[in-house]
């Protein structure tokens, strides 16, 4: 591992110097004609590298940043054409490119990540911003020069070879900035909203913020982007906002190789470039030619061009062994807990048909209440009511005296309450300590310029760890864990939050025998000796005569049986709604 992120690092620097002295020593050798498409495209490559920090990261797949650098250009263009170009005005102008965008791009992820909405949704936002801001460009009159844009503007007096240099030196920072950032603890967040966005918001994180935040960030990067084309070009046309633009972002992104950085960056580069040099002699075969392409490495390549070298490090390391750990668990001591869970005539209905009715339940701290009744009684359903505040229900849920109507879950969360699925619901392209980490950022905010090497974990949930043997691998990646592995590991990742309420839906569901005995383990050591409170929905009656301390039994939707192992198991209406076997 630390010889493949050495050959990374020393990559890195290489071709960050190598740009670096092209940058500087660009102008003495290259020709008019390529110090002018350069520019460009250099600026192109700045949006190129926030589309792959949406879509590549984060999965957000948008064709909206040509708007945002429409309108920083188009700001930069109406300050200087209208008011002044005095070297006051140029600071009013890079100042109103930034934080118009800025703010549209806040309004524009509000819009996308506030109502529910689906990937679908947000992607379909990003096609109509930029026809809305063209249209609103064309019906500008004389502010915005309607379809013929603005020209014959002041610009920064800097030349050519200066504008070259200053969009290389942007570009350059831009990228290691970048770089640092998807490097760092703050930047694998991204990658867990687009593993799973779920997840992230049950570990207590807000995901629709988180994607507010950055798109709103990334909207003020391509309206810097916008400052320097409208300086470096002269001339903002509405086709610099348009939809058409904005796709050809996502191609390049994509030819380049996402969730890269260094793939987009060269693919816009390499792709305007060609496409100056060779549009006059064939203007229409290109464009066919760069449709074949993405066509090409969608089918052959779907990682892009980047994912050639990714492959190349891969090999060079494929010999390697994880003899070192990258983290190391830091135990903080014993979890107190004091929680308490009360449920006053819960009901849940969809349409016309009723789950859930009139659910009474107390449950106090150190208790270990197992769900049990056939399929379709209600359970996963009751869990979901406890989890999220959101759902539509009749009566009352309280966590430690907090009524928990209308919270989304990463709200119940803060209050105490950590939620295991039955499918194990973590971070696929981490590793263990990434995973765990993750667990951690709504206690410990995530450094946004390293990978911290310490995870500071709950004694409970290092004892998890311990016990599974995942202590000392935590630089294995996920996908090659087995499933009870995983299954252990979220129940890790949730102890981390520091919880005082655990939900766990079927925690060892396709497990073995020896996983089943090493979760029950866990769990009585969680409520009996840390003093958790613990829901269990389990269909293993073995299982939970062993660890449970109450026994709640639900049928069509009714709580009709709470009490001790002994009393529910050798209950006559257990019998009566188990006959033909046992399946709660």
């Amino acid at each position: 591992m630390r010889d493949r992120q050495k050959l990374r690092l020393v990559l890195l620097v290489a071709l960050a110097l190598t740009a670096l002295l092209l940058i500087v020593f660009g102008p003495m050798f290259l020709g008019r004609f390529s110090l002018n498409v350069l520019t460009r495209s250099m600026i192109y490559a700045m949006l190129a590298i926030t589309v792959d920090l949406l879509w590549g990261y984060t999965g957000v797949l948008t064709f909206g940043q040509a708007a945002f650098f429409g309108v920083g250009a188009y700001a930069t263009a109406m300050v200087l054409t209208h008011i002044g170009a005095s070297p006051a005005l140029f600071v009013v102008a890079l100042v109103a490119s930034v934080l118009v965008p800025l703010m549209l791009g806040l309004a524009v992820g509000w819009l996308s990540f506030y109502h529910g909405s689906t990937p679908l949704y947000a992607t379909v936002i990003s096609l109509v911003v930029p026809i809305v801001v063209t249209q609103l460009v064309f019906s500008g009159g004389t502010w915005t020069g309607s379809s013929g844009g603005l020209v014959g503007y002041e610009t920064l007096p800097l030349g050519l070879p200066g504008y070259f240099r200053l969009s290389g030196a942007c570009l350059l920072a831009l990228a290691v900035l970048a770089i640092v950032f998807v490097r760092s603890d703050a930047g694998r967040l991204l990658v867990a909203i687009r593993d799973n966005e779920a997840r992230v918001a049950y570990l207590g994180m807000n995901p629709a913020r988180l994607k507010i935040v950055l798109t709103g960030v990334l909207a003020g990067v391509c309206g810097l982007a916008g400052f320097l084309f409208a300086n470096a070009s002269g001339v903002v046309a509405p086709e610099n906002a348009g939809f058409v633009f904005g796709t050809e972002l996502v191609v390049w992104t994509a030819l380049g190789g996402r969730g890269t950085i260094v793939g987009p960056l060269f693919g816009a580069i390499g792709i305007d470039y060609l496409s100056a040099s060779l549009s006059g002699d064939l203007p229409f075969l290109w464009q066919l030619i760069v449709g074949a392409l993405f066509v090409a490495m969608i089918i052959l390549l779907p990682g892009g061009l980047a994912s050639l070298v990714t492959r190349f490090l891969k090999s060079a390391n494929s010999s390697s062994t994880l003899k070192s750990l990258p983290t190391r668990i830091v135990k903080d001591g014993a979890l107190a807990s004091k929680s308490l869970l009360s449920i006053r005539g819960l009901g849940k209905s969809y349409g016309s048909f009723a789950v859930l009715k009139g659910i009474d339940l107390e449950i106090g701290a150190g208790e270990l209440v197992s769900l049990v009744g056939p399929n379709g009684a209600g359970k996963t359903t009751l869990m979901r009511c406890l989890s999220d505040g959101t759902q539509q229900i009749e009566g009352q849920v309280d966590i430690i005296g907090t009524n928990i109507a209308g919270r989304a879950p990463e709200r119940i969360v803060a209050l105490g309450v950590g939620r295991k699925f039955q499918v194990a619901s973590i971070f696929d392209s981490m590793t263990i300590g990434e995973c765990l980490k993750m667990a951690r950022f709504s206690r410990e905010r995530p450094n946004p310029m390293r990978s911290l090497g310490e995870i500071m974990l709950p004694a409970a949930a290092a004892e998890i760890l311990t016990l599974t043997g995942m202590a000392d691998m935590l630089a294995k990646p996920v996908s090659r864990l087995s499933h009870g592995q995983r299954q252990a590991l979220e129940l890790a990742m949730v102890v981390a939050l520091e919880p005082r309420i655990i939900l766990l839906d079927e925690p060892t569901a396709g497990l073995t025998k020896t996983e089943r005995m090493t979760i029950g383990t866990i769990l009585k050591k969680l409520t009996d000796e840390m003093g958790f409170a613990a829901i269990l929905v389990e269909h293993d009656l073995d299982f939970v005569r062993d660890i449970s301390s109450r026994i709640v039994v639900l049928h069509q939707g009714k709580l009709v049986l709470d009490g001790t192992v002994n009393d529910v198991v050798n209950s006559e209406t257990v019998r009566t709604i188990y006959a033909g076997g046992v399946h709660g």
